[in-house]
């Protein structure tokens, strides 16, 4: 039996500092290497209690702990990033919640809490930006070491800050207060002003984590014999090894030569473990600055890269676990948790993503703005995709959406939506739909009568027959040449033979256009006169067709009226 590092969990509001305050724990700069500035996945980081007792010795006193030290999960903050949270959430023992002390509780901030509140996971506030207060810029070190000698001035600023920020999450079900005012942890969640950019309130920080995992979590770190099982945060080539899997163990001790059960694209497989190492302390397992140290095992909870034989194709996202006990079942563990609970629909896009977090991620985005998904996979786009895609009626179907991902191949009739920043995928998946759709109406355009609407316009008789040429007001819709037009009462008139503005010839007229027109079968006097109203005159096939269709609030209204007109004498036109 030992005690195990407890697994922190930090989350929050994007932009709100949670990688940057990680790399001021850890000295790196992981932040400033993310796609867009912001954190696309899991990441992993170990301190061990070594660097904590150093970084603390200014406040922590002779006080020791059993911990052997803390291990941080980094997570996406982003709103699009439910799931991913909800992921670390998930097996996170503390988690550290980020917030800008000045702009207080966001969306995803509200969101974050609801994961912790889910999971039951106690948590910590880091009331970060404290250097963009008044007097504290240049502020470094322990807050309670500052706090002796801290002006009356700067300890009002801060005190308004802090009071503020407990007053949101209070209106929020949550009770905080400043860590060092808290004489029961139970019933007040800690807030612990910080600055990633100065490191000011860092140790206050891990002490009181640190403190927490002895006082409160001791029973549920202890690890007992118990089956080794992690997730997969991230697969890579690595020169001279090929696939690598960085992964998080979770609970119990991984041993190199152990088969794991771990799912690939090509199912869940027993693959043996032929390679194990870790990064370094404070080094992060996406991005070490480091080599790794290769080992036999590895305790619960540590990252690890892993190094596995067989064919590869290894799932990012994926859990695993020891190959032992009842097999079947660990095996429909792993696939549920892979498949996740997406809706998918026999009508819709297709999305591809590099990691299963990434794939929820973009489903659980999409969702939100009412687009239909047919398929949801993890991996590279694949001639198969394509045939997925193009199989869909709808032309704005006929998407695949590429996150972080190669495409293999290139086909016609399919809008590819490439891209490494979830969130702002949304928007160009909009653009993209809008665009394909407005491309189909143009184009049925050309094959089928839309509804329009126009008026002879009174003294614009230029010529009365063979052809008649006279000019009309377009009030509705688009005149299109070769447009077949009728009278109110129904009556045939022949098409639209030509369009002019002057001296221009057109091919169509829009709205609140005047033009003149020539009609070959009409004569000015007898079947039109002037003022008159004249419609197109639709056939019954492409007025049930356009029933379907998007048309304008105008265009519907003149639908409208062209299916009264003709069912003055069908009754069941259209139906």
């Amino acid at each position: 039996m030992w005690i195990r590092q407890p697994i922190v969990g930090v989350l929050g509001h994007v932009d709100h500092g949670k990688t940057s305050l990680l790399d001021r724990i850890r000295g790196g700069m992981v932040a400033a290497r993310e796609a867009g500035g912001i954190t696309q996945h899991i990441g992993a980081t170990e301190v061990p209690i070594e660097e904590i007792y150093r970084i603390c010795k200014d406040i922590i006193g002779k006080r020791t702990f059993k911990i052997p030290g803390l291990l941080f999960i980094d997570t996406p903050g982003h709103e699009s990033f439910s799931s991913l949270r909800i992921r670390g959430g998930s097996i996170a023992d503390l988690a550290v919640l980020v917030i800008d002390i000045r702009e207080g509780i966001m969306p995803q901030t509200k969101e974050s809490i609801e994961v912790l509140k889910k999971f039951r996971t106690p948590f910590v506030i880091a009331a970060n930006k404290v250097d963009l207060l008044e007097g504290f810029s240049g502020e470094k070190g322990a807050f309670l070491t500052s706090l002796k000698n801290m002006d009356q001035r700067k300890a009002e600023v801060l005190d308004e800050r802090i009071y503020d920020l407990a007053g949101q999450l209070s209106r929020i079900g949550i009770s905080a207060e400043r860590f060092d005012r808290i004489s029961d942890f139970t019933r007040n969640f800690a807030i612990v002003p910080v600055s990633a950019k100065t490191g000011y309130g860092i140790p206050d920080l891990l002490m009181v984590l640190s403190g927490l995992a002895q006082t409160y979590l001791e029973s549920q770190l202890r690890n007992e014999n118990e089956t080794p099982e992690g997730t997969v945060l991230e697969v890579r080539e690595e020169r001279g090894m090929g696939e690598v899997a960085d992964a998080i163990l979770y609970n119990g001790i991984l041993r190199r030569g152990d088969t794991i059960m771990i799912g690939t694209v090509n199912g869940v497989k027993a693959l043996r473990i032929k390679g194990m190492f870790k990064p370094k302390p404070l080094d992060e397992i996406r991005d070490p600055r480091d080599k790794f140290l290769s080992v036999n095992e590895v305790r619960a909870a540590s990252g690890v890269r892993l190094l596995l034989q067989g064919e590869g194709g290894i799932i990012p996202g994926s859990p695993f676990k020891k190959a032992e006990g009842d097999l079947v079942k660990i095996r429909e563990e792993i696939e549920n948790a892979i498949k996740g609970s997406f809706k998918l629909e026999p009508e819709g896009i297709v999305v591809k993503a590099d990691t299963v977090g990434s794939l929820e991620a973009l489903v659980y985005e999409l969702s939100r703005i009412n687009i239909p998904i047919k398929k949801a996979e993890v991996g590279p786009v694949s001639k198969r995709d394509f045939t997925d895609a193009k199989t869909n009626n709808k032309i704005e179907n006929r998407i695949i959406v590429a996150f972080n991902v190669p495409v293999m191949v290139r086909e016609e009739g399919v809008e590819v939506l490439e891209g490494n920043i979830i969130y702002g995928i949304k928007d160009e998946i909009i653009k993209v739909i809008n665009d394909l759709k407005q491309r189909e109406l143009q184009e049925k355009r050309k094959h089928i009568t839309f509804p329009v609407k126009i008026q002879v316009l009174p003294d614009r008789i230029f010529r009365i027959s063979k052809p008649a040429i006279f000019g009309v007001r377009v009030i509705a819709g688009t005149l299109r040449v070769k447009t077949p037009m009728m009278r109110s009462d129904g009556k045939d008139l022949g098409i639209i033979k030509s369009m002019r503005n002057g001296d221009q010839s057109l091919e169509e007229a829009k709205q609140g256009e005047e033009i003149a027109v020539a009609m070959d079968d009409v004569t000015v006097g007898r079947q039109i006169k002037e003022n008159d109203i004249l419609y197109s005159n639709l056939n019954e096939n492409d007025a049930k067709a356009l029933q379907g269709e998007e048309l304008t609030l105008d265009e519907k209204m003149v639908l409208d009226e062209i299916i009264n007109i003709k069912r003055k004498e069908k009754p069941f036109w259209g139906t």
